[in-house]
């Protein structure tokens, strides 16, 4: 596909995914997503080039103007949205498929300093949500949805939508997946810990009063 059309395709998915758009003339001039994916599109030009230096300084100018940081060895497919985008971070060896959609707050990025593929694989019309952190050499699979929030740092299969921290299949093809973690259910530390301390003084006060009535019959 032509560098141009790809363009026209960037610009195309927004008046798709977004009904406040309007006219041409201002998604071209103020969603700063679109800008930040066509700054992208051509430091990655220049890193395929090998022109690492001229890649690294177009996607830090982006970076700067939109608050949306894309490394430029990235390999992202057509028709990819950022909605909103502020906070956005995509690290250098992620591979994002076609017609994906994420929204501000979004990391895609690396668990460590290991060398090599280190970044998330995020495959065909996936959805990740507001705030959501996907981290690691990991895959998640096509049509799969990540809640707001979310924390995943395993494999999701296709079709799936997780939520939680860390992020937890809830639906997978269309049905609900069972799991054994209730939400009104979970654990408060600072509650054990009040009853534990209660336990300790509800016995020392027995102890205490144990020590107080052998000191009574001693006189």
């Amino acid at each position: 596909m032509g560098f141009f059309k790809l363009l026209k395709e960037d610009i195309d998915v927004v008046f798709d995914q977004d009904p406040a758009a309007r006219t041409y003339f201002e998604v071209c001039l103020t969603y700063s997503g679109l800008h930040a994916i066509w700054s992208h599109r051509v430091a990655h030009a220049f890193y395929r080039k090998k022109f690492f230096f001229f890649a690294r300084a177009i996607s830090q100018i982006s970076r700067f103007f939109t608050g949306i940081e894309i490394h430029p060895g990235a390999k992202i497919g057509r028709r990819f949205f950022i909605d909103h985008g502020m906070g956005v971070v995509i690290g250098e060896t992620c591979e994002i498929g076609d017609n994906v959609t994420i929204y501000q707050g979004v990391t895609l990025g690396g668990t460590g300093k290991e060398k090599g593929k280190r970044h998330p694989t995020i495959k065909d019309n996936v959805l990740v949500a507001t705030g959501a952190k996907v981290l690691g050499s990991i895959t998640i699979g096509e049509s799969s949805k990540i809640g707001a929030g979310s924390v995943v740092l395993k494999d999701v299969p296709g079709h799936s939508t997780v939520v939680g921290i860390p992020g937890r299949i809830v639906v997978q093809n269309g049905e609900k997946v069972r799991t054994d973690l209730d939400h009104h259910k979970l654990p408060d530390p600072m509650s054990e810990v009040i009853k534990e301390m209660r336990s300790e003084i509800q016995q020392l006060k027995q102890e205490l009063e144990t020590i107080k009535g052998e000191n009574y019959h001693d006189h």
